[in-house]
């Protein structure tokens, strides 16, 4: 008798930790990256009131014969599937498409989120709501070595870019061949010396030939350039810069010849950033140029349902998820990061309400297996009167 009663207080116990768990859930509906947990449930020792038997000559085998001690929670276990997708437009938020972990520095640990609610602080740190830092690679002249160590983000604020002397200048279009000898067309592009100062050069093209042009530049410097078959190939050379003329052309038709690029800049501030599905944070520049300035890593684990719920969304490892596997976005089983979203609750309403009929129900059954067993222990008691 006191079997059954022990089985109640057991089943009361294992649904009030369901009804722990179902709770929690729907408490965190709306918190950003939370994940949620399940519950499942075992059965306990079985006591023996009979044990089996082999056949014997003419007899059967006997089955054996046990009597349950009750029901104890087996699992409480994490669901990491993908939460749906938050708009926020903030160039800081970031989302996961995919597998992975953000890394953040809590004092010297480690610890792992699917929260990508970041904001830069005042020395320009990408942190979390707490304060914690976010973990990548900073870039040293533009270029990310994600084989190291991951260290704190910083945005460089105030960062400058060095001015670049242009070197490399490229020509498109058509120069006639119907003009005749003699004939000029001035094509005129920026500049910039190595302090960053612009100037404006103008290229004098003078057809010398039937199938020449004549480039000639301010400084007296000249380049031929030839058209067999109409279109010019390779480069030329002439007052320290090179040009690219494999895109130029002789053709009939008047002559629109212009310059499709060039290299070279003067110095640049940097004036906002945007981050890309890899993680890379690029900085653009007063000048309009571009430039990486770091990555964001990401991590993954062998077995990502035995990290640690530390709270605030954040994980830790334990001895059951691995070590974690750093990468970058996009790699090694990754996934991608989005710009301007955030990754909500993966909480389901529907099923979580489910879950607490279920429970509630558990529990009233489990209270009428106590609620009878006194009964009959009443029963038993009056038998003496």
């Amino acid at each position: 008798m006191l079997r059954s009663l022990y089985s109640g207080i057991s089943g009361l116990r294992a649904h009030q930790q369901m009804m722990d768990v179902t709770g929690n859930n729907i408490s965190n509906v709306n918190t950003t990256g939370f994940k949620t947990s399940q519950t499942t449930f075992q059965d306990t020792l079985s006591q023996m009131v009979k044990s089996a038997g082999a056949p014997q000559g003419t007899a059967g085998g006997v089955n054996p014969a046990q009597i349950g001690l009750g029901v104890k929670l087996a699992t409480i276990s994490t669901n990491f599937g993908q939460g749906a997708a938050q708009t926020t437009g903030k160039a800081t938020d970031l989302m996961i498409q995919g597998d992975g972990f953000f890394i953040v520095k809590s004092g010297g640990e480690e610890l792992y989120t699917r929260a990508g609610n970041f904001s830069f602080d005042a020395n320009g740190s990408l942190t979390n709501p707490n304060g914690q830092i976010v973990q990548g690679w900073p870039a040293l002249n533009g270029e990310v070595n994600p084989a190291g160590d991951p260290q704190n983000i910083v945005l460089p604020i105030g960062a400058t870019i060095a001015p670049t002397v242009t070197q490399n200048i490229a020509f498109t279009g058509n120069l006639s061949n119907e003009a005749a000898i003699g004939d000029v067309k001035e094509i005129t592009t920026s500049v910039y010396d190595a302090t960053g100062a612009a100037s404006t050069l103008v290229m004098t093209m003078t057809k010398s030939a039937a199938d020449t042009w004549t480039m000639s530049l301010p400084d007296g410097s000249t380049a031929d350039i030839v058209f067999p078959g109409g279109k010019a190939t390779g480069t030329v050379a002439a007052g320290g810069y090179t040009f690219d003329v494999s895109t130029l052309t002789q053709y009939s038709g008047t002559s629109e010849a212009k310059v499709s690029n060039h290299d070279g800049s003067s110095s640049g501030a940097l004036t906002s950033f945007t981050i890309s599905q890899s993680g890379q944070i690029i900085g653009v520049f007063s000048n309009g140029l571009k430039e990486t300035l770091g990555q964001v890593a990401l991590a993954n684990f062998n077995n990502v349902n035995g990290l640690e719920k530390v709270g605030d969304s954040m994980f830790r490892t334990t001895v059951n998820s691995g070590i974690a596997q750093v990468g970058t976005a996009g790699t090694s089983g990754l996934g991608l990061m989005t710009s301007g979203l955030l990754e909500m609750s993966n909480v389901d309403l529907a099923q979580e309400f489910t879950n607490l009929v279920i429970a509630q129900r558990g529990f009233q059954a489990n209270s009428r297996i106590i609620t009878t067993s006194d009964e009959i222990l009443q029963e038993l008691v009056n038998l003496k009167r």
